[in-house]
């Protein structure tokens, strides 16, 4: 859609560093929208290292290497990508195969203001309720979704394995 509509204005190639910019502020100011546990092209358990850097481009802080953790610095916040490694994979009896894809997308808002109420969290029986002081966290463990609001305002989402995604790791294990 983006794409058509700059080629409808003349623009025949978009800089990369636009089309990332443009496609984590829709990321991070739309996570009404979210539906499941990838982040755009970034799929818990499928994608890895080189698919992420392809996405969001040169990592701002690198921790410690390939299994570890990434964050980038986007439109809007921050996003931080978590890989499996070895202990996960044994712990959760998951095929050796994940080991070294996505973990966890944890986007970090600046300044959203989404609420719970905007994102129809508070009536969604899908989302589980959890109190904690000032803030409030509402998951999904079978989509792989939790938001955290604080103060009333969205500032972090997390996209985890969904429950399916888990099993399919799991029977992978089994062949």
């Amino acid at each position: 859609m983006v794409k058509t509509a700059l080629l409808r204005r003349g623009v025949g190639r978009c800089p990369r560093a636009f089309v990332v910019g443009l496609c984590a502020a829709s990321m991070l100011l739309s996570a009404s929208q979210a539906r499941a546990s990838s982040w755009g092209e970034i799929e818990p358990l499928k994608s890895r290292r080189a698919d992420v850097e392809r996405v969001l481009g040169k990592p701002v802080e690198d921790k410690p290497g390939q299994t570890g953790t990434l964050r980038f610095k986007v439109q809007g916040g921050t996003v931080t990508v978590a890989f499996v490694d070895a202990r996960f994979v044994v712990a959760h009896k998951l095929s050796p195969a994940v080991e070294g894809t996505v973990r966890q997308v944890v986007l970090q808002h600046d300044s959203s203001s989404d609420t719970p109420e905007t994102m129809k969290l508070a009536s969604n029986s899908a989302f589980e309720r959890d109190p904690q002081g000032n803030a409030v966290i509402f998951r999904n463990l079978r989509d792989g979704l939790s938001y955290t609001f604080i103060e009333g305002r969205l500032r972090t989402t997390y996209y985890n394995a969904s429950s399916e995604q888990f099993r399919r790791a799991r029977g992978m294990s089994e062949k």
